[in-house]
């Protein structure tokens, strides 16, 4: 199974910015299709953004995009998950996936975001 593990969360204040990273172990994310959901208390989880095994395609849900960039470094077999203007309904604690053949690959512990107004 894929493992994938995050980093650089924290608390901000609403306006500001974070780059959160997942480094991917026991695949490469050329071979994965990889993105960050994110479940707040007393709200479903929600698909933030995703980008394809090829990096060509990538896809943003409606709430974070135009603030919010994926992007990856097939070197370091990393994504990011760049976050600005964040704001206090960001608040969330974030997941890196990995998807392979229309399956869960793998996904992390995750990192607590949170935006104070």
């Amino acid at each position: 199974q894929v493992q994938l593990e995050e980093s650089g969360g924290g608390t901000v204040q609403a306006g500001d910015s974070l780059r959160l990273t997942c480094v991917i172990r026991g695949g490469t994310v050329n071979s994965l299709n990889l993105g960050w959901f994110r479940r707040a208390p007393g709200k479903d989880r929600e698909v933030v953004a995703a980008i394809s095994a090829s990096g060509q395609s990538t896809h943003y849900g409606d709430s974070v995009r135009g603030r919010f960039a994926i992007s990856r470094d097939v070197d370091k077999n990393t994504i990011f998950l760049q976050m600005n203007n964040l704001k206090p309904e960001d608040t969330a604690r974030y997941h890196c996936a990995a998807e392979a053949d229309a399956r869960v690959a793998g996904t992390g512990q995750g990192v607590q975001v949170t935006v104070s107004s």
